[in-house]
C-alpha cells in the first residue's frame, strides 16, 4: 500500500536546493516553444503558512509544466509583495531557466509586515507585466499567478491600476489568474474582476494554503542515489564565484534528502524529464560538461583560470578525455534514472486514484490550473 501523509502547508523550516539532474544529448539548433509563469506573492505576515508551502512545492509545480509541454523551454519567475512602509513593496526576482537560483529566492522569502488591511497589489502587478522580460512570439504561454489575500490599495496616486495593467496583459497575451487565500469579501470581489479581465481563473483555497498529500514511493532512495551519482559528473568552470555556486548546487541534494526525500524524487523528476531537451546537470550556466556536449564552448574558448585545478593539471588532450568520459557517464546514468521516474510516476498515479478527494491546496489547484492553459 501506498505511504501517503497528509501535511499542512505551514511547514515549520524550509528546504536548500537541490543540485540539477544532467543531460548528455547535443542541443537541437531549432527554437522551442516557452512556458512562462510567474507568481506575484503576498509576503506579509498573514500569508506565513502558504509561503512556506510554495518553498516545498515548486518542484511538483514545475514538474506540471513539463509534463504538460516536455519539449518546451521553461522559465518561472516571482514578485514578492508587501506595502509602503514595510521592509519592501516589491521585489522581483526575473524570469528564468535557473529553477534552482529560483528557488534558492523563494527560500529566503519570509511572511513579515502588514497590518494595515490593504497591499500593494497595483504595483506587483504592474511589475509582473510591465517589468518582466517576457519572451516575444507566438509559440510562448506566458502565465501569471496571484496570490494573496487583502485587495489593492487603490489610494495610491503613483500606482498603475489593475485594470490598465490588465489590458497590457492582454495585448501581450499574458494570462493573469487570482488565487485567493481565505475568505476575505472584499478581496475575493477585486481577484474575480482581475481574473475574468486576465482571461484566468478565480481560485479560492484556504488561508494558510490548504493541505497536501506526500506520497513516499518504493523508487525515491534509488532515485536519490542515482542523483547524487550524476551530480559526481559536473566538472564546474567559470569565474571563481560561478564554480563555487555550482558546486554548492551539487552538493544540496543529500541535504534535502534527508528533510524530505519525496521532494528530493520530485526535483530529480523534474529534471531528468528535461534531459531530453536540455544538456545541463545544474540549472544555469557553470556546468563543462553540459556546455561542451550542447555545443556552448570548446576548450579553445575557455581560459586557464576558468578550469577547475583537476583540469589545469592535465595536458589539453586529457582535458577533453576526462569531459568525454563524465558525458557518457551521464548519460548511462540518466537513462537508469528516467526508468525509475517512470515507475515512479506510475505508482504515484495509482496511489492519487485511490485517495479520496482532498480540499483545495496552492498546489493542486495550481498544477491543475497549468495543465489546462498550457494546452490551450
Amino acid at each position: 500500500m501506498p505511504r501517503i501523509v497528509t501535511r499542512t502547508l505551514a511547514f515549520a523550516a524550509t528546504l536548500p536546493v537541490l543540485a540539477a539532474l544532467p543531460i548528455a544529448v547535443p542541443s537541437a539548433a531549432v527554437a522551442r516553444p516557452a512556458v512562462e509563469v510567474a507568481f506575484v506573492l503576498d509576503t506579509t505576515g498573514s500569508m506565513g503558512g502558504l509561503i512556506e508551502g510554495a518553498k516545498r512545492k515548486i518542484w511538483s509545480i514545475a514538474t506540471a509544466i513539463v509534463d504538460s509541454n516536455p519539449d518546451a523551454d521553461i522559465r518561472m519567475g516571482l514578485v514578492a509583495y508587501r506595502d509602503i512602509g514595510d521592509e519592501y513593496v516589491t521585489r522581483k526576482f526575473e524570469l528564468t531557466t535557473d529553477i534552482q537560483d529560483l528557488y534558492a529566492n523563494l527560500l529566503e522569502l519570509r511572511a513579515r509586515g502588514g497590518g494595515d488591511w490593504p497591499e500593494s497589489v497595483n504595483e506587483a502587478l504592474d511589475a509582473a507585466v510591465n517589468k518582466m522580460k517576457w519572451t516575444d512570439g507566438n509559440d510562448v504561454r506566458r502565465i501569471v499567478f496571484l496570490v494573496g489575500d487583502a485587495p489593492p490599495h487603490m489610494d495610491y496616486e503613483q500606482d498603475t491600476k489593475y485594470p490598465v495593467t490588465l489590458k497590457v496583459a492582454r495585448q501581450k497575451d499574458i494570462v493573469v489568474n487570482a488565487v485567493l487565500a481565505g475568505n476575505a469579501r472584499e478581496t475575493e470581489r477585486v481577484w474575480r474582476d482581475i481574473a475574468q479581465n486576465g482571461d484566468g481563473r478565480f481560485i479560492p483555497i484556504p488561508q494558510d494554503g490548504g493541505q497536501v498529500v506526500v506520497i513516499e514511493t518504493p523508487y525515491d532512495e534509488d532515485i536519490i542515489i542515482l542523483q547524487r551519482e550524476i551530480n559526481g559528473t559536473v566538472i564546474p568552470y567559470g569565474p571563481h564565484a560561478l564554480q563555487r555556486r555550482t558546486e554548492e548546487k551539487t552538493k544540496q541534494l543529500s541535504q534535502v534528502a534527508a528533510a524530505a526525500p519525496a521532494q528530493a524524487s520530485e526535483m530529480a523528476s523534474y529534471l531528468n524529464k528535461r534531459a531530453r531537451v536540455s544538456s545541463e546537470a545544474v540549472t544555469g550556466d557553470g556546468d563543462l560538461v553540459a556546455d561542451i556536449n550542447a555545443g556552448r564552448t570548446s576548450f579553445s574558448d575557455i581560459k586557464d583560470d576558468d578550469l577547475p585545478a583537476h583540469l589545469r593539471a592535465m595536458k589539453p588532450e586529457q582535458r577533453m578525455g576526462e569531459v568525454n568520459k563524465q558525458m557518457t557517464r551521464r548519460k548511462a546514468l540518466n537513462e537508469k534514472l528516467a526508468a525509475l521516474v517512470a515507475r515512479r510516476d506510475k505508482y504515484l498515479a495509482d496511489a492519487r486514484a485511490k485517495a479520496p478527494p482532498k480540499a483545495s491546496s496552492f498546489d493542486r489547484v495550481v498544477e491543475d490550473t497549468l495543465r489546462a492553459q498550457i494546452k490551450r
